[in-house]
């Protein structure tokens, strides 16, 4: 198992690297020079020499790589083209607001798929089984903006119960009001996540409902409530566990139009931001962080995965 570890971790670092030069290329294939945002209409040549000295423009691609990896090594994300102020604090700054809303998000779109899919797969021959199932079709065609759109329409602009947007400048130290800030946000993802994920419950959950060893222990006088939580609970979370890491990234990355939706001033505002201003320095460090997030919680999932089911275990050790 500890060999089988070094390999993924080995495998993550590699495409983190992979990653870094894709993110790196695709930044200098976009039209205009990074150091342009420094720079006014009327810049002499002096000024844009200046400027390009000062973001790194003026060196050859592949030393301009290799100064940013050695900084990656240093766990320096640099400093801002527009601001001069370090990236990594900024960032450290708006994961205070962006990684919240990703957890609560994901933790309540877990706990409703399995409530919503577990019902639609016991349930499948009712009508409101049938509805369950509707409601997954229909979450995954709806756009996540339109939903918090709507959240707003009726709670924050109808009923006047909960903020449109915004967040408050003490951050957390309020608990309760930076809580009722990310409430409408939370829910906008966690519906729309949560009917997509149910449908891999309400898939799980089926074929542990038809499978031989939940038969006999329904045969041996279990109830079906203690059969699936006995027998069906393991083999039923294998593979959702694989879609639950893959759901966990997509929230952080779908976490930017959230943001954009609710005004909060998180890692999706930095990264719009740092589009508009053409600022290289922001964009790179929020999409390297976003990226080692992805492949963190990919890693883990696959560890989770072989923890809960021995066979996987086994196929490691024979390896």
């Amino acid at each position: 198992m500890l060999a089988y570890l070094a390999r993924r971790f080995a495998f993550l670092v590699v495409s983190l690297v992979v990653a870094m030069i894709v993110i790196f290329v695709l930044l200098r294939l976009l039209p205009g020079d990074p150091a342009n945002a420094l720079l006014s209409v009327n810049a002499t040549d002096e000024q844009i020499a200046a400027a390009r000295a000062q973001v790194g423009s003026d060196q050859p691609l592949l030393q301009q790589f290799l100064t940013w990896a050695g900084q990656m090594l240093r766990f320096d994300l640099g400093s801002s083209y527009i601001s001069t102020l370090p990236v990594g604090p900024e960032i450290s700054a708006r994961l205070v607001v962006t990684l919240p809303l990703t957890l609560l998000a994901f933790a309540l779109a877990l706990v409703l798929s399995l409530v919503l899919g577990i019902t639609a797969a016991v349930k499948a021959d009712r009508w409101y089984g049938a509805l369950l199932s509707g409601f997954a079709q229909l979450g995954i065609a709806v756009p996540v903006f339109w939903v918090g759109m709507i959240l707003v329409w009726i709670f924050a602009l109808g009923l006047g119960v909960l903020p449109s947007g915004g967040f408050p400048r003490d951050d957390w130290e309020d608990p309760a009001d930076a809580l009722r800030s990310l409430t409408l946000p939370v829910i906008t993802i966690a519906l729309v996540m949560s009917a997509s994920l149910s449908r891999y419950v309400r898939s799980a959950t089926l074929d542990v409902l038809g499978s031989d060893y939940l038969r006999t222990a329904r045969a041996g006088g279990s109830g079906l409530g203690e059969a699936l939580l006995r027998h069906g609970l393991r083999n039923g979370a294998v593979p959702v566990i694989a879609v639950l890491g893959i759901e966990l990234s997509t929230t952080l990355l779908g976490a930017v139009v959230v943001e954009s939706v609710f005004t909060l001033p998180g890692l999706g505002s930095m990264l719009l931001n740092g589009i508009a201003q053409h600022d290289f320095a922001n964009i790179q460090g929020v999409l390297v962080v976003s990226t080692l997030f992805v492949l963190l919680v990919g890693f883990l999932a696959d560890i989770v995965q072989r923890l809960v089911d021995p066979r996987l275990r086994a196929r490691v050790a024979v390896r």
